[in-house]
């Protein structure tokens, strides 16, 4: 199953959602939506949950019968196995929930749908509502340019990637590895324990300088693989150091210029209240 894992607030509440794009449907963490009909905490929410499923299992409710699990991420950042529901059995499960807030949630669901089938006719509104999403946690709209443009440039690679043959998720980490490690000197891992990062988006928590060579070695790399025309993995392990030590020439230069490193621990709890004129002297140096 290709999945995109996504987290969406209803009144304040995370509800942890997958996106099937094979089969072209949503599946939801039940539990999480139990916490929200409930008004409950998670642990009430599975113990709600396991009692009800028994119930509705022995009246021969078939939908959630064939109810089953994907790996999602808790909330100490490690993945485990969660009962989903797709749309018709999720809401037939909360028919069954006496909840002032089952309408709410229904509408709820609707809209989500709804969403996702825009941003398929419209891919442009899926960077709309990322904007949105960060302007609401605090990036200037600066940094959300640039954080755009990185997030474009990596779907480039990571389309330019599936070209060249690659298909598996742990490929694309070691590339992406071997590219974040020949310009940064580290790998992904080792970057967000420099920064001190969990379960945080590394790209999320980069300065402006930091995105913009990060988003130069992933284009560089896609330029250099569509002249290379790499066949196997070992050949994308090259372009992806070719790569990767493009934006590592333009960092030394920059750091000869300003007498430091440019690989900052600051994450984005420590520079989103940058003002202004600090992030203008920021961006000049990237644009160096």
């Amino acid at each position: 199953m290709e999945a995109n894992s996504t987290i969406q607030l209803f009144e304040g509440k995370k509800i942890r959602i997958e996106w099937d794009a094979k089969l072209e449907k949503y599946w939801f963490s039940i539990v999480d939506v139990v916490a929200v009909l409930t008004d409950s905490d998670y642990q009430a929410a599975r113990k709600y949950w396991k009692v009800l499923k028994g119930r509705l299992i022995k009246e021969g409710f078939e939908l959630v019968t064939n109810c089953y699990q994907l790996k999602m991420i808790a909330s100490d950042g490690k993945k485990y196995n969660t009962d989903v529901a797709d749309m018709e059995q999720l809401l037939r499960i909360i028919q069954a929930i006496p909840s002032k807030k089952a309408e709410p949630i229904k509408q709820w669901l609707a809209e989500v749908g709804s969403q996702r089938i825009d941003q398929m006719i419209d891919p442009e509104l899926t960077f709309e509502m990322a904007v949105e999403d960060y302007r609401r946690q605090g990036y200037s709209d600066k940094w959300i340019e640039n954080r755009m443009k990185s997030i474009r440039t990596r779907n480039e690679l990571t389309n330019e990637w599936r070209r060249s043959g690659v298909t598996e998720q742990r490929d694309f980490a070691i590339l992406t590895n071997i590219l974040t490690k020949a310009w940064s000197g580290m790998t992904t891992s080792e970057y967000k324990q420099y920064k001190g990062l969990k379960k945080e988006n590394l790209r999320d928590n980069m300065t402006n300088l930091e995105l913009a060579l990060n988003t130069l070695a992933e284009a560089a790399t896609t330029e250099i693989s569509k002249h290379r025309n790499p066949k196997s993995m070992s050949e994308n392990r090259q372009v992806a150091q070719s790569g990767g030590h493009a934006a590592k020439i333009a960092r030394q230069d920059i750091e000869k210029q300003i007498g430091h490193s440019v690989i900052s621990s600051e994450k984005a709890s420590d520079y989103l209240k940058l003002d202004d004129k600090d992030e203008d002297n920021q961006l000049n140096v990237t644009a160096m």
